[in-house]
């Protein structure tokens, strides 16, 4: 099958030194038909290969295995991420949900990981109250086999517990155990932070970030002495969050249609092409997006757009743009999911 995409204006990659994150209120953004928009005519419509589909287990946002270590999570966000609009019928379809015994009301949540190297929300259920807790417990026991399966990783060492979570003025001061701050270089370090401080601030009550470890605050994380002094934010690890970072749907949940997408990007110009595939390999939509900002500041985008599948079954949503130096689609991120007829 061929790996063809249609062409859309060239973006160039901005340099990682020129990302910044602009706290925004989602706003409107633009998303056009494939036929009316720069995105092209679409022939193929098949993902890239290294995005294929395997893996028949469920998808669901079970705890599964701690996963490993390596460099290579549904509600609102919060915080420096873009707040979803809350008209009736629209949220996000609720994540799969936890084995029994995990108490009180189930809550979608998610648990940030690691794909290629960038956070990824994976879908997941905790109780209430204690979301951001649950949360976070959910991280620290790693990917599912599912989404391990598709690439997702995580940089937080198997055994680190977490002793507690408490809120004030809307920083989170997560204890943990010691064994956070075990093995690993300095970008290991700091993809972990990130996936902790992701991983909360999805919850709009949560804006920073306060680590301790074994109850003691922590100043200076890591051989290398990454900075902790104060609160951290999501803007603190611009570095670690894709271009274009989906946050809803989620790996191994399902494309209603119409499809609603939402996240942030820091793109050239804030544009850039959602495109999404059904169980044949075949375009089922495919989409113009301009975001709040770009162009070295974070700006969020929410759309919805209709989609038409010849075959129900697992599907794929890529956020991609064309690079600027020989126009090929540079793919920022894949999320695999389940479509319908």
């Amino acid at each position: 099958m061929s790996t063809d995409f249609p062409r859309t204006p060239d973006i160039p990659r901005k340099p990682a030194g020129l990302r910044s994150l602009r706290p925004a209120a989602v706003a409107a953004v633009l998303a056009l038909p494939l036929a009316t928009s720069a995105c092209g005519s679409d022939r193929s419509g098949e993902p890239p290969a290294d995005n294929s589909r395997t893996g028949t287990e469920n998808p669901g946002g079970g705890s599964g295995g701690a996963g490993g270590t390596g460099s290579s999570g549904d509600t609102s966000p919060g915080g420096n991420s873009p707040q979803a609009p809350t008209t009736p019928g629209t949220g996000p379809a609720p994540a799969p949900p936890t084995p029994p015994g995990g108490g009180g009301r189930q809550v979608p949540a998610a648990a940030y990981f690691l794909h290629g190297g960038r956070v990824s929300p994976a879908p997941r259920s905790v109780s209430a109250p204690t979301t951001a807790d649950g949360a976070l417990r959910a991280l620290l026991a790693g990917p599912n086999r599912y989404e391990r399966r598709h690439g997702r990783t995580t940089a937080v060492p198997v055994g680190t517990t977490l002793h507690s979570v408490t809120l004030h003025h809307h920083v989170a001061t997560v204890d943990l155990s010691g064994r956070f701050d075990d093995g690993g270089g300095t970008p290991s370090m700091r993809a972990r932070l990130a996936q902790v401080v992701f991983t909360a601030t999805r919850f709009p009550s949560i804006e920073k970030v306060q680590f301790e470890l074994d109850g003691k605050a922590v100043t200076s994380f890591g051989g290398e002495g990454t900075v902790l002094n104060h609160p951290v934010g999501r803007a603190d690890f611009e570095d670690l969050a894709p271009e274009i970072l989906v946050e809803s749907p989620l790996i191994g949940g399902t494309a209603h249609n119409p499809v609603r997408v939402w996240g942030t990007a820091n793109t050239f110009e804030a544009t850039f092409c959602l495109k999404l595939t059904d169980a044949a390999g075949r375009t089922a939509a495919h989409v113009y997006v301009v975001a709040t900002s770009g162009s070295g500041t974070r700006g969020s985008f929410d759309v919805t757009f209709p989609y038409t599948v010849t075959r129900s079954g697992a599907g794929l949503l890529t956020a991609y743009y064309n690079s600027l130096e020989d126009g090929h689609p540079v793919v920022i991120d894949a999320v695999p999911l389940t479509v319908h007829r």
